[in-house]
């Protein structure tokens, strides 16, 4: 394994200054394309996003207590399409760590949710004569394919206001330095930009099919031509989210100058009483509502229907992109967690390991009995075991190395026959065929707890441990 280049400044992914200024370069681009009008003929009514979220949330919290009815609201998702997405949640009181479990909430159970204006609102259809002969289901599906459209007006309405309140404010970027503002606001101004993209398209294709039947269709298509460029823009944004929630809360506990900038920002009429942290969390709201909305229009769709195969495709390749983020959100908190315990860890004279290398991850850890000592701490990583003492001091506790050898490789456990007067129940002894000194190396060991030695038995027989970090 590689020694990670990673520090805690840029845990979040921008290490290089020639990719800041790239980043740059591309963010004052498309911070110029602001100015370019956005017409829309049908959605200039439409809230901001995260009113638009909340109610979905409320909606899907309130359906979920509610029993199937078998109705538009009862939308069962295939097993094989669900993942244990990362939800973000941006109320203050709440950390990074409590990343949501409730992906499968989002999995969800909603009606079409009213923004502003339905499908069978627009001028088009009342004049069509339409809503007196279709039957029920097809106006349902038809209401879900609009709120996929509407509901990016929603978003892209939001992201603006984003980029041109917090991200472009001059005195803002004044109070930061420039490796602050970029790990902040990431490349929100690029998915802003493939926000108008999609909502073009989408656009387009409503505005054709509105001359002619009304009936809007192959929203799938688009949704699936999109899917690169989502991939490119959202998986670093959701990625780096962890850090950029710990900075927020760093720059508004240490920074008086941004503290107080965010909340006149926050107070514009345009922002309507909404907080930065809601704007951050845009993207990996939008992101993840996506593929609700495609898997209610499947919900919708005869099985016989042509749209089916593009719109299991869409949902699969939106899946996909959720899962990406899940694993870049994953592998920062690895490579925080790999940061913190190499402050702890005190080698003392014998040559030290760097811990924060590609692709390690800590498996468990935990204190453990030892004959002639009163305990040992072990730290299992997927390529490492250390073995150390705990230590206190008035500035920081931590842990002094008494041994460590490659795992599984040098790394043997077996039962313990307990014998009178013996060894503690439940110990079993640690071979380690080559440690740091180069001898064989064996100790008596057993867990607080029963329990616990059965896990630590289990972990350190494993003779293969995949990398979870992949």
């Amino acid at each position: 394994m590689d020694q990670c280049d990673c520090t805690h400044e840029d845990i979040g992914g921008h290490d290089g200054s020639s990719e800041l200024q790239d980043s740059r370069a591309a963010d004052t681009a498309e911070e110029e394309e602001l100015s370019v009008s956005f017409l829309l003929k049908y959605f200039n009514l439409y809230h901001l996003y995260q009113d638009y979220q909340e109610y979905c949330v409320q909606a899907e919290s309130d359906d979920l207590n509610k029993p199937n009815t078998g109705s538009l609201s009862a939308l069962t998702i295939p097993q094989e399409l669900q993942t244990p997405i990362i939800a973000y949640l941006s109320s203050a009181d709440k950390s990074f760590q409590q990343l949501s479990i409730d992906a499968n909430i989002c999995l969800a159970k909603s009606p079409p949710v009213r923004c502003s204006i339905l499908w069978q609102d627009l001028e088009e259809v009342k004049a069509s004569g339409l809503l007196r002969r279709l039957p029920d289901g097809e106006i349902h599906l038809q209401e879900s394919i609009f709120e996929l459209i509407g509901s990016e007006v929603s978003y892209l309405n939001s992201l603006t206001i984003a980029v041109k309140h917090f991200y472009a404010s001059k005195e803002l970027k004044q109070s930061l330095t420039p490796m602050e503002h970029h790990n902040l606001f990431s490349n929100i101004c690029q998915i802003m930009k493939a926000s108008k993209k999609f909502l073009m398209d989408l656009e387009g294709q409503l505005e054709g099919q509105l001359e002619k039947s009304v009936l809007i269709s192959q929203v799938e298509d688009i949704v699936l031509q999109h899917c690169p460029e989502f991939h490119r823009v959202y998986v670093p944004y959701v990625t780096n989210m962890r850090y950029q929630e710990t900075m927020v809360n760093q720059l508004l506990k240490q920074n008086r100058d941004f503290l107080h900038l965010i909340r006149n920002i926050e107070s514009h009429k345009d922002c309507q009483r909404q907080d930065l942290k809601s704007f951050l969390a845009l993207p990996f709201q939008r992101i993840t509502r996506i593929k609700l909305l495609l898997q209610s229009i499947l919900k919708q769709t005869k099985p016989d229907a042509d749209s089916i195969s593009n719109l299991e495709k869409a949902i699969a390749a939106i899946h996909e992109i959720v899962t990406e983020c899940d694993k870049g959100v994953r592998k920062m908190e690895h490579i925080e967690e790999l940061v913190y315990l190499d402050r702890l860890l005190d080698f003392g004279k014998m040559k030290s390991v760097p811990l924060v290398v590609s692709g390690r991850v800590l498996l468990h850890q935990g204190p453990m009995r030892q004959s002639g000592f009163s305990s040992v701490y072990l730290h299992l990583f997927n390529d490492l075991l250390v073995i150390s003492s705990k230590k206190y001091s008035f500035q920081q506790a931590g842990f002094t190395v008494m041994d460590h050898a490659e795992f599984p490789r040098h790394v043997k456990v077996e039962h313990v026959q307990n014998e009178l007067l013996g060894p503690p129940p439940d110990s079993f002894l640690l071979h380690l065929s080559k440690s740091h000194t180069g001898q064989p190396t064996t100790m008596k060991l057993a867990a607080e707890t029963r329990s616990d030695t059965e896990v630590w038995m289990k972990l350190l027989q494993c003779e293969r441990i995949h990398d979870s970090a992949n």
